[in-house]
């Protein structure tokens, strides 16, 4: 193939820009107020409580609306869906510029989520649809990239502006990016199932309904604890309708998704990476940020840029990623990818104290590098193991892993750290003021406002908690790690490996869906 054939033209070129600045967008909108918590609060007087649905309100409405929304895509057209959902993202992150109390800011974020949810499935599947197969994948792989990376961009930019503006300039700058690629969106060309399906509502309805409990649960778990009743009962209600949608699914002559491509190994195997790359991503930027901030002393912005090396890795390597599992299968980068994440977990749960920003730096660099070998293997498996004609739903099931994926990774994460901080703690407790216990046994930011106010007499008190903080970081941190490590031997199995050989030429299809 000579280098004319490889060439993207301005219109490729175009179209691949737009899609990930969007995508960014509504990723970045999920991490961009990370930072942005203690002023809200300050703010407004937002309880724990609602600080924890001003971030999960957002999520919980993608993770439960994208799948359909897929649907709508491909039934009406991919790019009208696309600035649709930029459309009422602007517009909802405009609602906290105007009406600050927090239950309007909770309200503004699930609306925002669900245009985000418009938005996600259909920047892939104008991808998908407008370049062809021998393009597709350096396309594919540099959106997944941007989509990794999307996380660590928006706590970035929000650190930026809060070093010059309040929290109230993180929604302005959504308002007007939302805004803006609302606009540019219209300037590429629409993509659509020429068939046009009849929409499985049923199967939207249970799906959502599976994806919202399990959520909900996995938020809800770490404030009431695992065994509470209602977290069983949301976890036993997502199971059950997520059996009725494999039901729905098996029965309709047009389903929303036929769950018998689970069945297909690059499919299901693709699936659940992406959605375990997200839940230890997620579990371990709520570390690393409050890591920077509590223990280092770092302020918003230099908790970003803290972060920020990960980048170049993580979608340099995403670039050229797909073209691994060309040759070798997605059984490699996989494994590979994966390994290398749970490794550098593993040794950040070695980290104390007295470490150095080196010390979490080269994790960090190695979780990247993983997280950029496997990311976008595993979404081109997922595209191109369904048809054509079918990629917003694919484009979907993507999204809702990744979703339902971080929203697990999130609770498992703060739930393994608070109970660790709080065994820790405890011995340290019966000796201060009445008054002081509370702060003190439930967070180290609030351990550590107690201490100010008290004086240097109280510099004890704050290193122990500091040590008590560290030992729950330790835990969360080891237990994503061994999770990561074993899904890798688990991922690495049923993966495709190496495509059989072909009389004719071989396509990424024919690649990533050997089965």
């Amino acid at each position: 193939m000579t280098s004319a054939d490889t060439r993207l033209s301005r219109a490729h070129i175009w179209l691949l820009t737009l899609s990930s600045m969007a995508v960014a967008l509504v990723i970045a909108a999920m991490a961009a107020l990370y930072t942005a918590l203690p002023e809200i609060a300050a703010d407004t007087g937002a309880s724990q409580q609602q600080l924890t649905w001003v971030v999960d309100g957002y999520t919980l409405a993608l993770a439960c609306l994208v799948l359909f929304s897929g649907a709508l895509g491909d039934r009406y057209g991919r790019r009208i869906m696309m600035v649709l959902g930029l459309s009422i993202f602007a517009i909802a992150s405009a609602i906290p510029l105007l009406l600050d109390e927090p239950n309007w800011i909770i309200a503004s974020r699930a609306v925002a989520g669900i245009g985000a949810a418009l938005v996600m499935p259909s920047t892939l599947s104008l991808l998908t649809g407008g370049f062809p197969a021998e393009k597709r994948g350096v396309a594919v792989g540099l959106w997944a990239g941007v989509v990794s990376g999307g996380a660590v961009i928006g706590i970035l930019g929000s650190g930026l502006l809060l070093q010059v503006w309040s929290w109230q300039a993180i929604f302005l700058a959504m308002t007007i990016s939302g805004a803006v690629l609302a606009v540019a969106g219209c300037t590429v060309p629409e993509s659509v199932d020429e068939l046009r399906p009849p929409l499985d509502f049923w199967g939207g309805i249970t799906s959502s309904v599976a994806v919202g409990a399990v959520v909900v649960g996995a938020i809800e778990a770490p404030v009431r604890g695992w065994a509470d009743p209602l977290v069983l009962g949301l976890f036993g209600a997502g199971v059950l309708a997520a059996s009725g949608f494999a039901t729905v699914e098996l029965r309709v002559p047009h389903p929303l998704l036929d769950v018998r491509l689970f069945a297909d190994r690059g499919f299901g195997s693709g699936a659940v990476s992406v959605g375990v790359q997200f839940l230890v991503a997620f579990g371990y930027f709520l570390l690393f940020v409050q890591y920077m901030q509590l223990i280092f002393g770092y302020s918003p912005l230099m908790s970003a840029l803290a972060m920020a090396p990960m980048i170049a890795p993580l979608i340099g390597i995403s670039i050229f990623a797909p073209r691994l599992a060309e040759r070798f299968g997605l059984r490699l980068p996989t494994f590979i990818g994966l390994l290398c994440v749970g490794i550098a977990l593993i040794l950040v749960s070695r980290t104390t104290v007295d470490s150095t920003y080196t010390d979490v730096l080269w994790p960090l660099l190695i979780l990247s590098t993983g997280l950029g070998l496997c990311t976008a293997p595993a979404t081109a498996a997922i595209i191109n193991g369904t048809p054509p004609e079918k990629h917003g739903v694919a484009s979907a099931v993507n999204d809702a892993s990744r979703e339902v994926g971080a929203a697990i990774g999130i609770a498992v994460s703060g739930s393994i750290l608070a109970v660790g901080y709080t065994d820790r703690i405890a011995p340290a407790l019966p000796s201060l003021p009445e008054q002081a216990r509370g702060p003190v046994g439930d967070s180290l930011a609030a351990a550590l406002e107690v201490t100010e106010q008290a004086g240097p007499v109280a510099a004890p008190l704050a290193d122990f908690a500091k040590e008590a903080f560290v030992h729950g970081a330790q835990q969360a941190s080891l237990a994503l790690g061994i999770l990561t490590v074993v899904m890798a031997f688990v991922l690495g199995a049923w993966a495709p490996g190496r495509p059989r050989k072909t009389t004719g030429p071989v396509t990424t299809e024919q690649v990533l869906t050997d089965r």
